[in-house]
């Protein structure tokens, strides 16, 4: 997959991470997007390391799959880390 399609996945994924977890959240499209990046390779690293998976071809469920899992892990992840920010 190419950098287009890595920013394409990770600004619909990160959208949905968003969706599936609603909250008011410090960050605007880019922090979606980049947190769908990594997200993705997050569930990529994940989907390798306990199931012998990884990241397919754009168009593959498993890709999706693998990449929102990763990405509703960072989003809880950065929703800890912004809120102790914040609280202290």
């Amino acid at each position: 997959m190419g950098i287009l399609g890595w920013i394409v996945l990770g600004l619909v994924v990160g959208a949905l991470a968003k969706l599936v977890m609603p909250g008011d959240d410090p960050g605007g499209v880019i922090v979606t997007t980049l947190i769908g990046i990594v997200g993705a390779l997050l569930g990529g690293f994940l989907g390798r390391a306990l199931f012998g998976t990884g990241l397919g071809d754009f168009f593959d469920l498993r890709t999706w799959v693998l990449a929102l899992i990763g990405s509703l892990i960072l989003l809880g992840i950065y929703r800890l880390v912004t809120r102790r920010r914040a609280g202290t």
